[in-house]
């Protein structure tokens, strides 16, 4: 079965019909294989444009209807050519967009594990045992630095004299 009849008849994988839809690494997959193949009936097109401008050129005068033909084939091409142009803009577009969508998935469902973690940690934290710590920690502090003021401060030892 070619590529374009897999495309439009469904041809994907028993597993991603059976999920409800493809995922979005197979929908990228074939969104890639479609521009590769529009973009080789797009070079196509271009060497038979190539070939009509040439075989018009070639009849010339010397035989009018030829080189007629060659430009009615060369505008048909070309016709096609911009019809196809206009569908990989479209499929750019659609990937790009279903990149995204996957990489925001990701980002969010990676947000939620964060959150969950984050949960995990905090189901064994009580907040006024954290307040009371907190207290705690703040009076050390303060006796510590009485203790390193006392200590610093220039002993008396005879610069004082009582008269």
């Amino acid at each position: 079965m070619s590529k374009i009849s897999k495309f439009f008849k469904g041809g994907g994988s028993a597993a991603s019909k059976g999920r409800g839809g493809p995922s979005p690494q197979e929908a990228l997959a074939r969104l890639r294989e479609t521009e590769e193949m529009l973009s080789k009936k797009q070079e196509y097109l271009e060497t038979r444009i190539a070939r009509e401008l040439a075989a018009a050129r070639q009849h010339g005068t010397k035989n009018k209807r030829a080189a007629l033909q060659a430009l009615k084939r060369k505008k048909r091409y070309e016709k096609q050519l911009s019809q196809i142009d206009g569908t990989l803009s479209t499929i750019e577009f659609q990937r790009e967009a279903l990149e995204n969508s996957h990489t925001n998935t990701e980002v969010l469902r990676n947000m939620g594990y964060a959150a969950q973690a984050m949960k995990k940690v905090h189901e064994n934290m009580d907040l006024n045992k954290i307040d009371d710590l907190m207290q705690d920690i703040t009076e050390q502090q303060d006796v510590a630095q009485e203790i390193s003021d006392a200590i610093s401060n220039r002993a008396a030892f005879g610069d004082e004299f009582d008269e």
